[in-house]
Parts: C-alpha cells; structure tokens; sequence
C-alpha cells in the first residue's frame, strides 16, 4: 500500500504542491490506498535558464517534465520509507504517461479517474469535490467546468460510468 492513512495522502498532496505545482496545471487527481492517477498540462511559461542541459539523454531538455515527477514521487517514497523504517519502491512500477489528443478524451478520463472509488462524491482525495466545490484549489477548476460546459453537467456527466 502507497497510502496508509489520512496524513500518508495530506502528505503526499503537500508534496505535489513542492514539485507538480511549480511546472503542470492539475486537471484532475484521484489517490487511492495503492495507485495514485493525476491529469496534467505542461505549464508554458517556466523560467528553465538555471538547468544545464545535454542534447540528448536523461539529461536533455526533453527530460525535464520527466524528472520533475520523478523527484516527486522519490521525494514521497524516501518519507514514506523513513517513517515506516522500510525501503524500496512504494509504487509497483514507473509513472505511465499518455497523450490526451481531444476534448473528449479528456472529459472521459477526468470521470474514469474520478469515479475510482465507489463512493466518488464524497471521497476527498479526488479533485471531484475540488471542483464543484468553491474553496481555494490547485486544481484547474474554471478551465474543467468550462470543458464540460457547467457545474451541472459536470456533475451529470460523472454519473455515467465510464470504461477506458
């Protein structure tokens, strides 16, 4: 299990605002207790000036996203480990990324990720509240209620179940 408790998640979430914030708008989260999915968009406008790149490799320019979310999941296993006096890997295999190509694709994985858990209206390790809700988030919250037109068919839309 990645996540043992509340504080395992809350932590993890600190940790996503240290090292996924900085680089990627988040579109949609959810963490469960042994996999975690987020939905993220390259951030356009970031200052990279300071990093010494190579023309190719691990350490080439085209690696730079790739690292960020490796630093951050290292950066939560080496806690995880410490506090529960274990080593290792937390998470079974590496990040997996695809590419969203259309509107539609992207409605239909924010519901896939978001009806994970089966009580998915009240789960509050999800964006899903984030986003009908109105308190403070790092989610994109106007950019997904526009993508699906409003709050209400956001919400309409979730109670179809959905199979990627």
């Amino acid at each position: 299990m990645a996540f043992l408790n509340n504080e395992n998640f809350n932590f993890f979430l600190r940790k996503a605002k240290i090292y996924i914030i900085p680089y990627f708008e988040i579109y949609a989260y959810c963490l469960m207790p042994n996999h975690f999915h987020f939905i993220l968009k390259t951030k356009s406008e970031i200052d990279r000036s300071h990093e010494n790149y190579k023309n190719d490799g691990l350490h080439s320019e085209d690696c730079f996203y790739s690292k960020a979310i490796s630093k951050f999941i290292s950066s939560y296993t080496q806690s995880f480990n410490k506090v529960y006096q274990r080593s290792g890997p937390v998470f079974e295999s590496p990040f997996k990324r695809i590419i969203i190509d259309s509107e539609e694709y992207l409605r239909n994985l924010i519901i896939y990720i978001h009806q994970n858990p089966a009580n998915f209206q009240e789960y509050k390790f999800s964006s899903y509240l984030a986003i009908i809700g109105s308190s403070e988030t790092n989610v994109q919250r106007d950019k997904i209620l526009e993508l699906f037109d409003d709050r209400t068919n956001f919400i309409e839309c979730h109670q179809k179940e959905i199979i990627i």
